[in-house]
């Protein structure tokens, strides 16, 4: 199962729960201005989950190996991996892919796959993968006289479904201490930003020209039509009176 079809697996839940919590409490009530707090709540972590595993990050390290490994790819970690490279597929299940061993400042150890991204989601558009294992192949230092390097990457480490951060660049610097400014970062959230006011504001204006008049409508002709029945049970109490009275009169009344 693809990454983007996990995703829009998980808004279309979203989006059904939102809607049957929607009409099971009123308007007003104490459950719906929880409901709203905590589908809130819910989208901000999935859209900080998204942005967190698809925008770069930085690491500096040292580049200790490189090497290829035939890697089993199930539907528990298929959504973070990459499309197959030309050549690198084993089978349906199995694929040859490139990795690196890095260790950083402290002596904690680190492994990044080294995958093409392709045309496809994230959009890196990384074809190079064989030209930047050859680079970190160039980058291995030792302890004693070590290189320190750059890596852009972007996902996550997850052990237990052998799932790697992807690699997309390495960059030789000057020390372990050289601090990266995420430039890249600052523009998409920037742009994102942006974007959802701009959003929410064609929405505000869509709401008070379009949604709001029909519901209101809506609304006067539910009244209407509940105005309408009272009056029409009423009727039919003050008919079916009359008719009871009417019948009273043919009843035998007691002689004295």
């Amino acid at each position: 199962m693809s990454a983007t079809m996990i995703w829009a697996l998980i808004l279309l839940a979203i989006l059904v729960v939102g809607l049957v919590l929607h009409f099971r409490y009123p308007q007003g009530s104490r459950g719906r201005r929880n409901l709203r707090w905590s589908l809130w709540a819910l989208v901000v972590l999935i859209v900080g989950a998204f942005l967190d595993y698809t925008l770069p990050h930085h690491d500096i390290v040292r580049i200790t190996d490189t090497y290829n490994r035939v890697t089993t790819i199930g539907w528990e970690n298929s959504w973070a991996y990459s499309a197959p490279d030309t050549g690198t597929a084993e089978s349906k299940d199995t694929r040859d892919i490139r990795f690196i061993n890095a260790v950083y400042p402290d002596d904690k150890v680190v492994v990044y796959r080294n995958e093409d991204t392709g045309w496809v989601w994230p959009p890196y558009f990384k074809y190079d993968s064989s030209n930047l294992q050859a680079e970190a192949s160039n980058f291995k230092s030792t302890k004693e006289a070590p290189k320190w390097v750059s890596v852009t990457y972007y996902g996550w480490r997850m052990p237990f479904l052998s799932i790697y951060p992807n690699a997309v660049r390495a960059k030789e610097v000057t020390g372990p201490d050289v601090t990266i400014i995420p430039w890249v970062n600052f523009i998409v959230l920037t742009l994102l930003l942006l974007g959802f006011l701009m959003l929410r504001r064609m929405w505000l204006q869509f709401r008070e020209r379009m949604v709001d008049p029909v519901l209101n409508d809506v609304g006067d002709t539910f009244e209407h039509l509940d105005a309408q029945a009272e009056a029409a049970r009423a009727g039919a109490r003050g008919v079916g009176g009359r008719i009871g009275a009417w019948l009273g009169t043919w009843r035998s009344k007691p002689r004295p």
